[in-house]
């Protein structure tokens, strides 16, 4: 009797932990802290992973290159030179070799790229590396190492190479020639998004585009490249917008599925940004 009431404890003591180490686990998968932040850009049979934070830089370097009317090559080139420079990230030093460059491009004030301010700050500095690229003759069709090198005349001036790839995919998305192809992985918002600010941001990157803000939405009339530009924009800048969902062109992205672009019934004429609700 003994015996049988010990093995019964055993066994009941075993389920108890095994339900245990079940609930513990069902709760980690569907917790959001272990929900690892990235995003991807695809082009052909590669793939290349940026933080989020990076990727939000490559958005405006690429937005202002649509803005500008500029191939999508301007952007492969720009964003090769800022990944090789600041890793795509508005830092505020330099190194041994320019010790005053600063912000996404390394610019330097000492050889009349502009003041501190001016550098640090991602429009202009952006800006003004295109300012010099476009009077590169021929851009187009050189090397990125070579057309970026005779604009920043680094001291190591084959390092972009290295960047070609990386450049050449999220310029592709980003300006919207490769459609569905940009996919960031995020944590549910926090906080409430805001429509007008989806909207300042955007004018910034773009220029003047026909937005009209709706309760939660930002929509856009837009197709073709520049319709995907501004829908991979949007995913690109989803952490920091909290933007939960974009539809565009019978696709549509949802930042809670984490399924990537699904096909859908969205409009083919009008790019729609939700963002997240306030909390109660």
């Amino acid at each position: 009797m003994h015996r049988l009431r010990r093995t019964i404890i055993l066994v009941l003591a075993l389920a108890l932990v095994a339900g245990a180490i079940y609930t513990v686990v069902a709760v980690l998968q569907r917790s959001e802290t272990l929900v690892s932040e990235r995003c991807v850009a695809v082009v052909g049979s590669e793939s290349f992973e940026l933080a989020t934070d990076q990727v939000a830089n490559a958005s405006l370097i690429s937005a202002i290159s649509v803005q500008r009317g500029l191939p999508p090559r301007a952007a492969s080139i720009a964003l090769a030179t800022a990944m090789q420079e600041s890793r795509l990230r508005n830092i505020n030093h330099g190194d041994q070799a320019g010790p005053d460059s600063r912000g996404l491009f390394q610019q330097r004030p000492s050889q009349g790229w502009g003041t501190e301010a001016q550098v640090m700050d991602p429009v202009y500095a952006t800006n003004a590396f295109y300012d010099g690229l476009v009077k590169v003759p021929g851009y187009e069709a050189m090397e990125v190492t070579d057309a970026a090198q005779l604009v920043q005349r680094s001291a190591f001036p084959h390092a972009y190479a290295q960047h070609e790839g990386m450049g050449r995919a999220y310029a592709s998305a980003l300006t919207g020639h490769s459609d569905g192809s940009l996919d960031c992985t995020l944590r549910m918002p926090e906080t409430a998004g805001d429509p007008s600010d989806v909207e300042s941001r955007m004018s910034t990157a773009f220029g003047a585009v026909a937005a009209d803000a709706q309760g939660r939405t930002v929509q856009v009339n837009a197709t073709g490249p520049q319709a995907w530009a501004i829908a991979q924009w949007a995913v690109a800048n989803a952490k920091s917008l909290a933007v939960t969902q974009v539809d565009v062109d019978g696709h549509t992205w949802n930042r809670q599925e984490r399924k990537g672009w699904q096909a859908s019934a969205a409009a083919a004429d009008t790019v729609t940004i939700t963002v997240s609700a306030p909390t109660t």
